[in-house]
């Protein structure tokens, strides 16, 4: 019988090889091949990028997609770009990272008690999926929870995130409508026969520039799921 780690290491090469949306995955072909003129001299991931995370996870933070030029060019979720900074930090402080920072694969970072994932793997233009290619994904991000079977609480990271996952939850019949459970940030609803789920803004750069998501904010956010799972 595999374990989680197992089954999550053959899922990680499901994702990664996928080709399931032609759009994206030009787009994500050309992004690593033009870069950035701060990353010239580096070799762009250019592929979908997996999740990533401790097997035996209390908490799942669901967030969106991979950025252009944050995880589509390291290959890590929230890695190499903003949003990552204020994210890992966040989880650090938390006791839920090993270092407030995550730069590339193989800098020696590594989660405890917390698992990364979103309903869409690659990069999309404008930051924004088309309603089919949420639809093409989100079943890796089901997959992953699924194996991720000690999970009590799902931080979502912005309204999209939030409707991913409960747009699941309805099409599995676990609740009647995602209107029940209304997005807000440090908002949480309790539901029955899954884990709770605590509403946080996206740590992107236009809310985290702007103060609408501070540093604080995050952190608490964190420290409240923390909470959650030790009690």
């Amino acid at each position: 019988m595999k374990s989680s780690r197992d089954s999550l290491r053959i899922l990680t090469k499901d994702i990664v090889s996928c080709e399931r949306c032609p759009r994206l995955r030009r787009y994500c072909a050309e992004v690593a091949r033009v870069k950035r003129r701060a990353y010239r001299d580096e070799d762009y991931w250019g592929k979908p990028v997996p999740g990533f995370g401790d097997p035996q996870a209390r908490l799942a933070i669901i967030g969106l997609a991979p950025g252009a030029h944050g995880a589509n060019r390291t290959g890590r979720i929230f890695t190499g770009d903003r949003s990552g900074d204020f994210l890992y930090r966040a989880l650090f402080e938390n006791n839920f990272a090993n270092q407030p920072e995550s730069r590339a694969i193989g800098d020696g970072l590594s989660l405890t008690d917390a698992y990364l994932t979103g309903p869409v793997r690659c990069a999309p233009p404008d930051n924004k999926p088309s309603p089919a290619e949420f639809a093409r994904c989100r079943h890796y991000m089901e997959r992953e929870l699924d194996l991720l079977s000690r999970v009590r609480v799902v931080v979502v990271l912005g309204k999209l995130g939030n409707d991913a996952y409960l747009g699941m939850l309805k099409d599995r019949g676990v609740i009647e409508s995602r209107a029940q459970f209304p997005f807000g940030h440090g908002r949480e609803h309790a539901i029955p026969k899954a884990p709770g789920l605590l509403g946080c803004y996206h740590p992107s750069q236009q809310n985290t520039s702007t103060g609408r998501l501070t540093a604080a904010m995050l952190r608490d956010i964190f420290a409240r799921a923390r909470e959650i799972i030790e009690s």
